[in-house]
């Protein structure tokens, strides 16, 4: 009997998962990156004929792309745990096991998530351009930063990674965890979180974090009627899709001082073109989606989404599913 294919949509797929999947299965990897222009086109002219795919891609999976797979297509596995970049509806409409890698990400995005609150509150970029330039100004009053030491933290979604990034802040001192979602959070009481209104968490926090997931709610949560009510020592840390903050705004907010800085894992789009405003601020400090950029995680992601894809095409059910 002929081994079930399954499509691997961008060549960066870790090997350890390549290495799962062959065992029971044929993957058929696509030699392109998603920035390549030849990446969709070769996905859409694969997927007729493939059994099962893992969407490790930013492309979005479409009802077209899903039609032109046709019944065939019996699994499909995100290598992330976001999934604004897939059709759901699309997706449950043709009743499509569907899966991908919660939880396994949430310590590595939260080092990234602190890391960006001490780059940003303590103005890396203004520091490290300065030294470049060779206008170093040392002295007492050069470069002042924000302390998170006795500090009102606000988390805007307290899920898996608002979680660890509140258990790694504990060792600083900080004096007070705000969270905002749209639902209490059993974990909240055991972390010393008090749940407020997102209103109430801006007005009141000097670091804002946002690791909640992007849907139609929560696009453009900040923007310029939400940064007006941040204090203008407030730091603004992105670690959940660059579609939760309005760029535009957040750039006249930064460029008139209306808050402190922002640390931006997450932008609009990606990779942000070089000639981007955002990125000739001097406070605010940007990295590329390094989140999840660890071998560890990456190869565990995989793990999870090849495992996701067998354990669908046995018939069984995933054990990540997306519902």
């Amino acid at each position: 009997m002929a081994l079930k294919r399954v499509l691997v949509v961008n060549k960066s797929y870790p090997a350890i998962g390549l290495e799962i999947l062959k065992k029971k299965t044929e993957p058929v990897v696509l030699p392109y990156l998603d920035y390549e222009p030849e990446s969709l086109p070769a996905i859409k002219k694969a997927i007729t004929d493939c059994d099962a795919v893992i969407w490790n891609t930013k492309h979005q999976l479409t009802g077209e792309i899903l039609d032109l797979a046709g019944p065939r297509l019996k699994a499909v596995s995100t290598m992330s745990s976001g999934t604004d970049h897939i059709d759901l509806d699309e997706v449950f409409s043709r009743g499509i096991p569907i899966g991908s890698t919660p939880n396994v990400l949430d310590n590595s995005v939260a080092d990234i998530t602190v890391g960006l609150m001490i780059a940003a509150a303590r103005r890396f970029k203004e520091g490290v351009d300065e030294i470049v330039r060779g206008d170093w100004k040392y002295g007492v009053q050069w470069t002042l930063g924000q302390d998170i030491e006795g500090s009102t933290v606000g988390v805007v979604g307290l899920g898996g990674v608002g979680q660890a990034v509140v258990r790694r802040l504990k060792g600083f001192d900080v004096a007070r965890f705000l969270y905002s979602g749209r639902s209490d959070k059993p974990e909240a009481q055991a972390l010393g979180v008090e749940r407020v209104p997102l209103e109430q968490l801006l007005k009141e926090s000097d670091y804002v974090l946002l690791c909640c997931p992007l849907t139609k709610e929560s696009k453009h949560l900040i923007n310029a009627n939400t940064l007006k009510l941040m204090k203008s020592n407030a730091v603004l840390v992105n670690i959940g899709r660059g579609g939760l903050v309005d760029q535009e705004a957040l750039y006249i907010a930064l460029k008139e001082r209306q808050i402190f800085s922002a640390g931006l894992d997450v932008v609009t789009p990606e990779p942000l073109p070089n000639d981007h405003p955002l990125l000739m601020l001097p406070n605010c400090f940007i990295v590329p989606h390094l989140g999840s950029a660890t071998i560890a995680t990456r190869n565990a992601m995989a793990t999870m989404a090849a495992n996701n894809i067998l354990q669908a095409l046995e018939g069984k059910p995933m054990k990540h599913p997306i519902s």
